[in-house]
């Protein structure tokens, strides 16, 4: 039995159980959600068809424009992102349709599973083994595949932009230049569930037909709303799609958006936290909310350096400003050192998901998240390292810190406030990337 199997057997579910202090979960998603979400969600819920709540829905649907980036509809579901999954597959495909998915992670895996369980015909491109899983979306190799595709048997194209198994955000940019060089009309399909308002995105600029996310990551929410981002190519290749939908079907919801209600009863109060969540978003800045998430990111990477341990993404340019994965040295199971932190500093991590499993864990830095809070963390880590008898060469939490202080800056008070740290270009640009244009 594992130590992840022996950790669920040995607890028993007390829901008013609250140990000094509070639980750190450090896991990248759901994320930790804040008391004045939390304050919204608990507002009375209202008549889904008054105009209390029309005016709350022309609200959060405007406001997730402007975080998606995009002119064009987004479409709102009381459902997790599995579930906006399917509504972008059964909205535009057919049965039998030949879909090309890239291999980047668990989650990429978990996206063809269901394209196969719902009748299309998926191809999984990706770098063989553990390789592809450390390295993000090989776009030569998409345009390469669509160049032998002379009959546009293929009709989508889906990749994961940031993989929430593996710590590894891709250039989406990069995979619409290279469907439009092969001259290919193939729709493209992201998943930014983990990545939306954590990572720099870009639907309308970066050529996106349909993106897919959830509230549970970037936003801040408890799990149970999702996304669909719909271009009007999307829109008009959907007409002539024959899989069968009904809840997920856009034409009904779009319609309907147009004066802020659903056609089905909505999830009114978890739409009360997403107009909160828009709030906080909007009042530190969308631009400020990408820096502060990279900033956490490069010194959390720090750290895992001077621990001298391996960083999961092997690219540079691909490190997530959402979760960074902690490779064990040989040996070592990850699991265990997770179940150790756990019951000794009260702190949650990601496991390790499929190919992965038992080799690393995952740290999450993002949504509600500063430096003393990803300090704290790193601090029960490290730790939880030594307590496994991990050999570390060095102090991972001063690193951080020293990286940190070298980049602080007042916290930002309004949406146009952007207060540069000293040194901040040099030092960011140590810690792995440049924040501006990473993607672009």
């Amino acid at each position: 039995m594992s130590c992840s199997e022996q950790q669920r057997e040995s607890i028993v579910p007390d829901l008013n159980f609250h140990p000094s202090g509070r639980h750190f979960l450090q896991i990248p998603g759901p994320s930790p959600v804040p008391d004045r979400i939390l304050r919204a969600i608990s507002y009375p819920t209202i008549d889904h068809r008054g105009p209390e709540f029309g005016a709350l829905g022309r609200k959060v649907l405007a406001g997730i424009r402007r975080v998606f980036k995009t002119e064009h509809p987004v479409v709102i579901y009381p459902a997790s992102g599995t579930g906006a999954w399917e509504a972008a597959l059964s909205n535009t495909m057919s049965k039998g349709d030949a879909v090309l998915m890239y291999e980047t992670g668990h989650f990429a895996a978990l996206w063809k599973k269901m394209a196969e369980r719902l009748g299309l015909k998926p191809e999984f491109l990706g770098l063989p083994g553990l390789e592809g899983w450390r390295r993000g979306v090989q776009a030569h190799m998409i345009e390469a595949r669509l160049r032998d595709d002379a009959r546009h048997e293929i009709k989508a194209v889906c990749v994961v932009h940031n993989e929430t198994s593996t710590g590894v955000t891709s250039d989406i940019a990069a995979v619409r230049r290279a469907i439009d060089a092969a001259g290919h009309p193939a729709l493209l399909m992201v998943d930014t569930i983990s990545g939306l308002a954590s990572a720099d995105y870009r639907h309308d600029e970066w050529g996106v037909d349909v993106t897919v996310s959830g509230s549970q990551k970037g936003l801040m929410l408890p799990p149970g709303i999702s996304f669909n981002v719909v271009s009007p190519k999307a829109l008009e290749v959907g007409k002539r799609a024959t899989l069968g939908k009904s809840f997920w079907a856009w034409d009904e919801i779009i319609e309907m958006n147009k004066t802020g209600y659903w056609p089905y009863t909505p999830s009114t109060n978890l739409l009360y936290g997403l107009s909160e969540a828009l709030d906080m978003i909007e009042q530190e800045g969308l631009e400020n909310v990408f820096e502060r998430h990279e900033r956490l990111a490069a010194a959390c990477r720090a750290a895992v350096r001077a621990w001298g341990l391996e960083i999961q993404c092997l690219e540079e340019a691909c490190h997530s400003p959402v979760l960074t994965g902690v490779m064990m040295p040989s040996g070592v199971d990850a699991d265990c050192v997770r179940k150790l932190i756990y019951e000794n500093f009260n702190m949650s991590l990601g496991a390790g998901l499929g190919k992965l499993k038992g080799l690393m864990f995952r740290i999450g830095h993002l949504g509600d998240c500063n430096d003393l809070t990803l300090l704290a963390t790193l601090g029960g880590c490290q730790m939880g390292l030594h307590l496994s008898g991990v050999e570390l060469k060095g102090d991972g939490v001063a690193a951080a810190m020293q990286y940190l202080r070298d980049t602080a800056r007042p916290v930002a008070r309004n949406p146009h406030e952007r207060i540069p740290a000293a040194n901040q270009a040099s030092q960011l640009a140590v810690g792995g990337r440049k924040l501006a244009g990473a993607h672009s």
